[in-house]
């Protein structure tokens, strides 16, 4: 007897809507790739520079962060806060998945409404783009609606899929009203059309009628009454609130973000969620087309092409199998030391920190190859997985550095003066760890064990195992510094060459590549998302004036810097327990930077002291991302022990942050030599 449950058309639509995502997603990413390197041969080799690389992996890039959202959702790469979530039962934990799903739709439905208008409103007016190429703009848009849609429909199916009971009946009503919504949306036409009397408009009331029919349809009443009450509470908290001091509102905006994060709801959608909120209800007219308007602006960056071939060269090195590898030759040369193997995990941190870009992958990385090596020599699992965390933070100060590119590109400071102001602070810090795993392993008995001796013969050998790392550092890190590259140029040559070491190394297949690409696609797609949710939020705090406002209160207060300095840096602390790295960076920058640059900081001291801040929160008990991915990789490690392990490097980070405030010439000294 056949028991097997037939899925719903429109689950099997999802289903293939994923796929397709993820292989053009993949495959966009490796035209950036491809591209960009052919453009550094034309320039420098053929002596032909192009016209068109730029604009075209520009806008391959927009494709693939929104092409790319229903593989990332597929993929369950898309973050949220896992503090509650986790505590809660596996039935329970589905409820909250569903609920955070149907709050993701809400978001979706006003974005291809909006972007549908947007691009509708371009092609009309022949918009065009200010390039060599002229390109009409509609065309780089489109893939914006496309990417919602398809993500869209993936939040659907997952939704529809979840229910034990499913039936053909309500993915055809699903269809219907979605049919339905896209008529009357048509019917209303470009512009808002109010209902008269009142502030709403009937595209707005159909998208919020239509996503409670959807959630009764598919997942019940009592769902849709949560979603209801969710939204409705949102909305009727900032609209009291909007007579508030400007102040009190954007604590009000600030705390239902972090309200959304804690039931579940991805950091990128409680960004948007709120920001859509604020568009509407805090604003003297509703501005629901800025929705579109950031979506395409906040993407549209050549700049922030680095982020997915920094991703992508960190994945390559992974699985060229190059990394096991040094960290196998750093122990021949520490091993004698006291806490050898920890040195040589951070030395390993640092070096592949200088090629990856990211504390996660480092993280990742070391998690594997350092720490069951460690453990099995008969290390602690608190110094072994405490210096291998402090270690992994370095991934984001050692350039290249994904933060400081999304930092860069939000506020316009030079990428490539942020990546060499981070050289010096991430070599001090290594060394402060270095320093800080020798204290623990003298004054700790049963640490670690007393290293072994090996000869000269053995050192020498080994160096050959830290030459590709070399090579690549050599060849992303000169040629950018040397002016040959932009940061992107430079990641897609490091790829290219993580690639070639694939080869070399036998560890190359057409397979591995394609799946590697979608891998980078998906967390170029999740990140981009958070960009977007940001961007939202912070046209509402920018028109609210609330950066402004606390520049001038703080001005008002005559408060001394080094108090200012420190209250922001407890607000990292405490948000770096909970909130995603990039996440708090584009959810706090808005406010931060204006009063830390009123006190009369650089904007390069400023943006390493937020990735240094960043560390701290990669590390901090009790929900820190790098503690989370090493829990994921030890096997049967408690996180009790690898949060322990990381409390005494927290506090040298934070000893750091003091030491940079005093001496902030440790950042300028690098840069100014190097200028």
């Amino acid at each position: 007897m056949n028991t097997t449950v037939k899925r719903p058309v429109l689950v099997l639509i999802a289903d293939q809507a994923g796929r397709l995502s993820a292989m053009v997603s993949g495959l966009g990413l490796l035209a950036i790739a491809g591209i960009i390197c052919w453009e550094v041969f034309a320039r420098y080799v053929l002596n032909e520079p192009t016209t068109w690389v730029t604009e075209i992996a520009t806008y391959i890039l927009v494709a693939v962060s929104f092409l790319g959202l229903a593989a990332a959702q597929r993929a369950r790469a898309h973050i949220y806060v896992e503090l509650v979530i986790d505590r809660l039962s596996p039935k329970r934990q589905q409820e909250f998945l569903v609920f955070a799903n149907w709050i993701a739709v809400f978001f979706v439905l006003f974005c291809c409404w909006q972007t549908g208008i947007f691009i509708y409103g371009e092609y009309v007016n022949g918009t065009r783009d200010w390039g060599l190429l002229s390109t009409p703009q509609w065309i780089p848009e489109l893939p914006i609606l496309l990417g919602f849609v398809l993500f869209g429909m993936s939040l659907l199916g997952e939704n529809l899929d979840a229910q034990t009971a499913r039936t053909a009946v309500r993915s055809w009503l699903v269809g219907l009203l979605l049919v339905g919504l896209v008529i009357g949306l048509l019917l209303c036409g470009r512009q808002l059309v109010m209902i008269q009397g009142t502030r709403l408009d009937w595209g707005t009331l159909q998208i919020c009628a239509v996503t409670i029919l959807l959630i009764v349809v598919s997942s019940g009443v009592r769902m849709a009454l949560a979603v209801a009450a969710t939204i409705g509470g949102l909305v009727l908290l900032l609209w009291f609130a909007r007579s508030a001091p400007i102040l009190a509102i954007g604590g009000l905006l600030s705390l239902s973000i972090l309200g959304l994060m804690l039931a579940g709801v991805r950091i990128a959608i409680a960004l948007g969620v709120v920001g859509v909120i604020g568009l509407y209800g805090l604003l003297p007219k509703p501005q629901l087309l800025t929705i579109a308007e950031r979506a395409w602006s906040s993407v549209n960056s050549f700049t922030l092409t680095a982020v997915p071939m920094f991703v992508l060269m960190s994945t390559l090195l992974m699985q060229s199998g190059v990394t096991s590898r040094m960290f196998d030759s750093l122990v021949r040369w520490f091993g004698r030391t006291p806490g050898g193997l920890a040195h040589a995990s951070v030395g390993a941190s640092a070096i592949f920190a200088a090629v990856s870009g990211s504390s996660v992958a480092t993280a990742a990385t070391l998690g594997r190859v350092a720490c069951p090596d460690m453990i099995k020599r008969g290390y602690s699992a608190k110094l072994t997985y405490g210096v291998t965390a402090a270690g992994a933070t370095l991934g984001i100060m050692i350039p290249p550095s994904i933060p400081m590119i999304i930092y860069g590109s939000t506020v316009g400071a030079p990428v490539n003066v942020l990546f060499i102001a981070g050289v010096v602070p991430g070599l001090l810090l290594a060394g402060m760890f270095m320093v800080t795993a020798y204290i623990w392993s003298k004054s700790v008995p049963g640490s670690a064990p007393p290293g072994r001796r090996y000869s000269w013969q053995e050192k020498f050998s080994s160096i050959g195992n830290i030459v590709p790392f070399l090579s690549v550092i050599g060849a992303v890190l000169g040629s950018l510094y040397a002016g040959i590259a932009t940061p992107t140029e430079a990641g897609a040559l490091g790829a290219a060459m993580a690639a070639a070491l694939c080869v070399v190394y036998r560890r190359f297949s057409w397979k591995m590549l394609y799946e590697t690409a979608v891998e980078t696609a998906s967390v170029t797609a999740f990140i981009m998302l958070i960009v977007v949710g940001a961007a939202i939020l912070s046209w509402v705090f920018d028109y609210l004036k609330v950066p402004r406002t606390l520049v001038e209160s703080i001005k008002g207060a005559d408060v001394s810097p080094w108090v200012v300095i420190a209250l922001i840096s407890l607000i990292y602390v405490v948000l770096g327990m909970f909130v995603e790295s990039i996440s708090m960076i584009l959810m706090t920058l808005p406010v931060t930077y204006p009063v830390v640059i009123a006190l009369g900081f650089d904007p390069i001291w400023f943006g390493i002291y937020l990735v240094t801040m960043v560390e701290v929160g990669l590390i901090t008990p009790p929900v820190g991302m790098v503690l989370f991915v090493l829990r994921g990789v030890s096997g049967n490690v408690s996180l009790k022990e690898i949060s322990i392990g990381s409390v005494p490097f927290v506090g040298i980070i934070l000893l750091f942050v003091a030491i940079m405030f005093v001496f902030p010439e440790l950042i300028a000294w690098l840069p100014s030599k190097v200028q």
